[in-house]
Formats: structure tokens, C-alpha cells, sequence
């Protein structure tokens, strides 16, 4: 009798295509769970961000923000995976929920349902902007020097990220960054975590990043029972585990569909804030999956990354999707690195990463037991596998160099993939402009210098309002 070939795991090798991508369901599963370590922070900072502190009474209800979170953090990181066959995971974004926070909500007054509300219509309008093929006309009119530079900065924000979460960098007394104390328990569990997985890593173990990160966690949650050391610098995070769960609430769902903005701040108030919220989330996005992309290898040798479309639809519906949910605008995830760099290659690492948030909202408190300082090595070494591209930039040529430099370090130093992306676009086209090359500048490219001279000036704009 003939012994059968089918294998149990056979539907998910065709659907996700397996064999093309060189990977198996061992690693996507793996890469899956990797990633949704080190971006699990999110289901307690947005919430923390939107929904306490001075955001307590106006903000939407903390445990209902924090079910959103993961609710539409699961769905859109299942569609990106079904949809899109890319291992991008998505969540609300930082940042983007500050600006919700603090400037619509705080400094504007608005009720926290109008705020999201703002986010609704800058999603809308980005999802148009898909739809009418501008958004990714706008990735293939970038420079190639760019988008490199974009993916070495992208690599360098991770790696700073990681040293920041970490404590190892902070802000010092009357300098703009020092070193940490390294005295305390929590730098040194990083330290020990940083050098475990770069042993792993070096030793080619399968899985270092993940195996890395719940061992780091395992050694903090043993050394607090041991010796009473809390594990994380991190307000609430002692490595103890919770001694009750709460119940999923799920009152801010649909409330962001509310669009009082015009008539509480103003048409032209609002035009502003939209357009501000709206290339942020553009770019954010545009920025994260060439970088993540070209670590992944999914990036051709012109700069396009294949089916670029069903991605920025999807991320454009997750924004939507964010404001309806209540949790600010829902974005792709540079800390999907992570996960590609655990070998990752297809969408079922989105999709586990989905199924993983869904599962949170029963038990996102034990998921908090994993402290910053466990999930920042992971971060620091993704970080550096992504700066190898650097030696493909021409710093030889001053229009092409100096750009690029720009958006590789005004990334980590501004905290932020917008501004970098910026200041390198407006210094390429200003270069190219004073060496008469004009005609190398694609009409695109234009227009998008031009968004982010507005962009970069809309504080001074509105202050003239």
C-alpha cells in the first residue's frame, strides 16, 4: 500500500506559498509569536496614552481602550496576512495616538469620540489616495538612494528604540542623551538578554530573537520572586503575575464615527489637523515596509516592493478602522523586523501575530509580564541587521549623500519616520534644484517637498490662524 505525501500543514504551504518564499510553518509560527512579543507593549502604553493620567476623565474608558487595542490590532494584522501575503503586523500607532491625546483632545478640547473622528477621515482619505493609485505612485517616484537611506533609518530608529526601552540611552541632565545607570537590575537584565541572543544568534540557533526574549523574561520573573528585584523600569511591570482578569469592554467601538471637528474647531482648523495626521500615517507607512521589506528581500533591485498596493490598502483601512475602534489611527509596524528577522516570510507571521492580540484580550495582563527590557534586544540586533544597507548609498555625490544622511538620523533623533523621510526629501530636491539637475526630480516629488515644507511650517501656520 502506498504511503500517503500529504503533509497536515499542506493547505497553509499553498495558500501562503511556502516553497516560493523559502520558509515552513515551524518559522512563520515562530516569526509570528516573535513579533508579537516585542510589539505587545502597545495593548498597555495606548491605553495608557489615551485613557490615563490627564486623559482619565477625557479620554475613552482605559479597560474598553485596551480590548479595542488588541480587537483591531487582531483583525487588521489577519487581513494584512490573508490579503497581502507579507509579514507586516499592525496596531495603533505611537505618536499618532499622542497627537490624538494631547493635541486633539487636550490642547483642542475635543470630546475623545470627535478626535477619533479625525482619525476616521485622515484613513479615508488616505484609503482615496490608494484608490486612485497616488500613494503608490509616490513610492516608485522615490529616489533609490532614498529608499535605502529610509530602511537604513528605519533600522537605526529600531536599534535606538530598543537602547531607549532599555535604558541603556535616556535623557541626560543638560544633554540631550547619556547612558543609563547601569547599577540598576533592569539594564542589566537587558545586558544579559543583549548578550544571550547575540550568542544565539552567532551560533545560528533557530529562533534566538523569541528564545531570547522569554528567557530574559524568565530570568527577571525568577530574580523578582528570588530577590524581590523589580524586572522593568517600567511603572506596573514588577515580573509578578496578576492576581485577577478583567472583563473585555467593548463600549468605544463605533463612537469614533463622529465628525464635530468642523463645527467645534473650525473647517480650517480641522483641514490642518487632518492633513498633518494624514502624512504622518502616509509616510509612517511608506517608510516602514520599504524598510522592513528590504530586510525581508522582498524589495526588487529598483526599489519596488511587489504588490505594494494590497499593503497601503490595507494599512489605509486600518486607519479607518483604528478611529471607528476608538484606539487612534491603526498602523503598520516597524517592529515587524522582528519577526522577519526570525525568518518570516509569508502572511501566516501577520496572521499568528493576529490570532496572538485576539487571544490578549483574556489575557493581557500576563502578556505585560513581559518587561521592555526583555523585547529591547530583539530590537537592537533587528536594528543592526537593517543598517547593512547602508553600504549601497553613494556618499560620493553630495545630492545623493547628504539626503540620505538626513533621513537616517533624524529618524532616531526626532523619533519619528515622517520627519526624517522629510527633511531628506526637501534637501534632495533643494541639492538637485542649486546643481541644475532638475530633470532628474520626478513631478511627484514636487508635490511631496512641497506637503512637507507645509507640513514642517504648520505650527506657524496655525499660530496665524
Amino acid at each position: 500500500m502506498a504511503r500517503s505525501t500529504s503533509r497536515p500543514d499542506a493547505g497553509l504551504a499553498g495558500y501562503f506559498r511556502f516553497a516560493e518564499h523559502g520558509t515552513n510553518l515551524r518559522t512563520e509560527i515562530l516569526a509570528g509569536v516573535t513579533t508579537f512579543f516585542v510589539m505587545a507593549y502597545i495593548i498597555f502604553v495606548n491605553p495608557s496614552i489615551l485613557s490615563s493620567g490627564p486623559l482619565a476623565e477625557a479620554g475613552p474608558p482605559f479597560n474598553a481602550t485596551l480590548t479595542a487595542t488588541c480587537l483591531v490590532s487582531a483583525l487588521m494584522c489577519i487581513a494584512m496576512g490573508l490579503f497581502t501575503n507579507y509579514p507586516f503586523a499592525l496596531a495603533p500607532g505611537l505618536g499618532l495616538n499622542a497627537v490624538v491625546a494631547f493635541q486633539l483632545i487636550l490642547t483642542m478640547g475635543l470630546p475623545w469620540q470627535a478626535a477619533m473622528g479625525v482619525v476616521v477621515l485622515e484613513g479615508l482619505l488616505i484609503t482615496a489616495l490608494v484608490l486612485t493609485g497616488f500613494r503608490q505612485a509616490v513610492m516608485h517616484a522615490i529616489p533609490l538612494s532614498q529608499k535605502r537611506a529610509i530602511s537604513v533609518g528605519i533600522g537605526l530608529f529600531i536599534l535606538f528604540i530598543g537602547l531607549n526601552n532599555a535604558g541603556i540611552v535616556q535623557r541626560g541632565n543638560g544633554t540631550p542623551m547619556a547612558l543609563g545607570n547601569f547599577t540598576t537590575f533592569s539594564i542589566l537584565l537587558t545586558v544579559i538578554g543583549l548578550f544571550l541572543t547575540l550568542i544565539l544568534l552567532a551560533r545560528k540557533v533557530k529562533a534566538a530573537l523569541l528564545i531570547g526574549i522569554l528567557a530574559t523574561t524568565i530570568i527577571g520573573v525568577v530574580s523578582h520572586y528570588a530577590f524581590g528585584a523589580d524586572i522593568s523600569a517600567q511603572a506596573g511591570i514588577q515580573g509578578s503575575f496578576p492576581s485577577e482578569l478583567a472583563s473585555p469592554s467593548f463600549e468605544t467601538i463605533g463612537q469614533g464615527i463622529n465628525f464635530d471637528v468642523f463645527k467645534l474647531a473650525g473647517v480650517l482648523s480641522a483641514v490642518l489637523v487632518i492633513f498633518s495626521l494624514m502624512l504622518s500615517d502616509f509616510f509612517d507607512t511608506m517608510g516602514t515596509i520599504i524598510g522592513v521589506g528590504e530586510q525581508a528581500g522582498f524589495v526588487k533591485a529598483d526599489g519596488d516592493l511587489p504588490n505594494s498596493n494590497r499593503v497601503l490598502m490595507v494599512d489605509s483601512v486600518a486607519a479607518v478602522a483604528g478611529g471607528v475602534f476608538g484606539t487612534s489611527s491603526v498602523t503598520t509596524y516597524i517592529e515587524s523586523a522582528a519577526g522577519v528577522g526570525e525568518g518570516g516570510r509569508t502572511g501566516l507571521t501577520a496572521v499568528v501575530t493576529g490570532i496572538l492580540f485576539l487571544l490578549s484580550i483574556l489575557i493581557a495582563p500576563f502578556a505585560g509580564i513581559v518587561p521592555s527590557e526583555a523585547t529591547a534586544p530583539a530590537l537592537i540586533i533587528v536594528g543592526f541587521l537593517m543598517c547593512g544597507g547602508i553600504r549601497e548609498i553613494d556618499f560620493g555625490e553630495l545630492e545623493e549623500g547628504f539626503p540620505a544622511l538626513l533621513t537616517m538620523t533624524i529618524m532616531p533623533f526626532s523619533y519619528s519616520i515622517t520627519n526624517g523621510i522629510g527633511a531628506g526629501f526637501i534637501s534632495y530636491v533643494v541639492l538637485k534644484l542649486a546643481l541644475g539637475k532638475a530633470k532628474q526630480i520626478h513631478p511627484l516629488l514636487w508635490i511631496v517637498a512641497v506637503s512637507f515644507l507645509v507640513y514642517f511650517l504648520l505650527p506657524l501656520i496655525e499660530a496665524k490662524i
